[in-house]
C-alpha cells in the first residue's frame, strides 16, 4: 500500500459485486471531479483499475465509449466535461524512468490525471491525491479501499460517503 502525506486525510472502503457496481463507483467519482485532480490507483493485473477508470472518464463527461488502458502508449488524453489523462505505468521501472518521460508533466491544474499501477512512481507522486487501492476477491468482487490525502479529497470522500448509501454498494 502506498504512504499517505501528513495533514488532512479520510478513508474509505467499498465492495464491489460486479464490473458494473465498480463502474458506477467510478463514474461517482468522475461526476464531482472539477479539473487539477490527481487519482492513483493500485492494484494486481485483473483487479479492476481499467474498468473503475471507464466509470471515472464516464463521469468525467468523457465522449468516448472506449477508455482502453494505455499500457503501450502510456497516456491517452480525452477531452471532455475536463480534460482527461489516463496513464499507465506498468510498463516502467520506476520513478526515474517515469521522470525522464515527463509523464508528470500530465498533473496540471486544468486537467484530471488517473494513473494506474501508480505505485511505480513512487515519492513523484503529489502528497495531495486520491489513491484507490483495488483488491480482487473473487471472479467479480472487488474491494476498493479508498483514501485521500489533502482538503479536495477529503471532500471528496465525505461526499462519496453521503451520496452512496442505497447504491447497491457494500461497506
Amino acid at each position: 500500500m502506498a504512504t499517505m502525506a501528513s495533514g488532512p486525510s479520510e478513508k474509505l472502503v467499498r465492495l464491489t459485486k460486479d464490473p458494473e457496481q465498480t463502474r458506477a463507483f467510478g463514474e461517482s467519482i468522475g461526476r464531482r471531479l472539477e479539473g487539477g485532480e490527481v487519482l492513483a490507483l493500485v492494484g494486481d493485473l485483473g483487479s479492476g483499475k481499467t474498468t473503475l477508470v471507464q466509470g471515472i472518464a464516464k463521469g468525467a463527461g468523457v465522449a468516448s465509449r472506449y477508455v482502453a488502458s494505455p499500457t503501450f502508449v502510456l497516456v491517452n488524453t480525452h477531452p471532455g466535461r475536463v480534460t482527461f489523462h489516463h496513464i499507465d505505468l506498468y510498463r516502467l521501472e520506476g520513478p526515474l524512468q517515469i521522470e525522464d518521460l515527463g509523464l508528470l508533466d500530465y498533473l496540471c491544474e486544468e486537467a484530471v490525471a488517473v494513473i494506474e499501477w501508480a505505485d511505480r512512481a513512487g515519492s513523484l507522486l503529489p502528497a495531495e491525491r486520491l489513491t484507490i487501492e483495488l483488491t480482487l476477491l473473487s471472479e467479480n468482487e472487488r474491494r476498493l479501499f479508498v483514501w485521500g490525502s489533502g482538503r479536495r479529497y477529503v471532500e471528496l470522500i465525505r461526499t462519496l460517503e453521503r451520496t452512496s448509501h442505497g447504491t447497491g454498494f457494500q461497506h
